[in-house]
């Protein structure tokens, strides 16, 4: 028999040891608790336990959490950008003398934008006049000797090669006058660029130049933008390509970030690149906005789908904020009111809110009040 304690009693100065056996403890131990729950019983403990009887109940709509299906959005980012966009500059090398406009101006088309000093365009086209001159009268002679060549060949008097040799003559003088009116041209067109006009309608954009600065062929003068039509540059990872098929004439939704009133607008792709660039693996798409003008050099946000997801949705009423958390109150199956706390996502059109972690679907959720009830209220639904 096993023995697990031993007990020791007192009897006048003398000791005697006696041992309990487990099965003896085990009924001690059975009748204390007995006894315990007897007096709490006679007590009136059941007076302790909270009731929710006593609960005032809960007055509010009551929805149902609906599990919907919902596409998959991925959003990009990307600049406001004009339709059209140049940098004007001239071909002439010389000293700029004039810049009769400046950023945001509004130009029209062969308005005067710059003047650059004409004397160095206006003496190489006067020297190819002056060229040009020399080869007409060269070709007037070269064309009287060619005559009188062909004359004397047909009485017999000169020889086939000289005959030969006046007509070569004549043509090389054709020639170097067909050369030097090219040159004219040439010289002239670069002469008319020492007034630099715009080339459209549109607004000016920066000005990169200022009187007494040189005027080289091939240096930005001027950034001239078009004043309507504007695009959203997208860089889209060619993974989002691949999984939305993206092209030109898809229809994207959009916004501005700085224009938050103006909401989701809408805007279909009008350009993209043919391939993905080798260093950052993502297309250019470029996407047209309609119906809003904005300033150049926006930061805009756009969104392509990708698939689809489950989402739960409740309306935007049911959600209350408390202690920095979402929560919603739900209706339980006895009829009682019961706190969740959720985690919110977007809006949608309906003005539903997403619920992406809290709620399965299928919950009733009270809509409209103000605070959470306390857990066990009765809920009384209203219309």
């Amino acid at each position: 028999m096993t023995r697990n304690e031993v007990g020791l009693e007192s009897k006048g100065t003398a000791m005697r040891i006696f041992r309990i056996t487990e099965a003896e403890m085990h009924k001690m131990l059975v009748v204390t608790i007995g006894a315990a729950a007897l007096a709490a019983a006679g007590c009136g403990g059941g007076t302790h336990e909270p009731s929710t009887a006593t609960l005032p109940p809960v007055a509010a709509r009551v929805a149902t959490a609906e599990a919907t299906s919902r596409p998959q959005r991925v959003e990009l980012h990307g600049t406001v950008e004009a339709q059209r966009m140049v940098a004007v500059s001239s071909r002439v090398m010389a000293m700029v003398t004039a810049v009769r406009v400046k950023p945001g101006d509004t130009v029209q088309a062969g308005q005067v934008l710059v003047e650059i000093d004409p004397q160095t365009s206006q003496g190489q086209e006067a020297q190819a006049r002056g060229a040009l001159a020399q080869a007409r009268a060269g070709l007037a002679l070269a064309e009287r000797n060619y005559e009188r060549f062909k004359a004397l060949q047909e009485k017999g008097a000169a020889s086939e090669l000289e005959l030969d040799m006046a007509r070569m003559q004549f043509e090389q003088a054709s020639g170097a006058v067909q050369q030097a009116s090219g040159a004219v041209e040439a010289a002239s067109s670069v002469a008319r660029e020492s007034r630099v006009v715009a080339p459209f309608a549109g607004r000016v954009a920066a000005k990169l130049v200022e009187v007494g600065d040189l005027a080289a062929p091939g240096r930005p003068l001027l950034m001239l933008e078009s004043v309507t039509g504007r695009r959203l540059a997208l860089t889209v990872p060619e993974n989002v390509v691949a999984a939305s098929g993206l092209k030109p004439g898809v229809v994207l939704g959009v916004r501005i970030d700085s224009l938050s009133s103006a909401g989701e607008l809408t805007g279909a792709v009008v350009e993209m690149s043919p391939g993905a660039d080798p260093a950052s693996h993502s297309y250019v798409a470029k996407v047209e906005l309609r119906g809003v003008e904005v300033p150049t050099g926006l930061a805009g946000r756009a969104w392509v789908v990708t698939g689809s997801r489950s989402v739960v949705a409740v309306p935007r009423e049911a959600v209350v904020r408390q202690g920095g958390l979402a929560m919603v109150a739900l209706r339980d199956a006895a009829g009682k009111s019961r706190s969740r706390a959720v985690t919110t996502g977007e809006t949608l059109a309906d003005g539903r809110v997403e619920i992406l972690s809290g709620l399965a679907g299928g919950e009733d959720v009270l809509v409209g009040i103000s605070v959470l009830p306390s857990d066990g209220s009765p809920v009384e639904a209203q219309p």
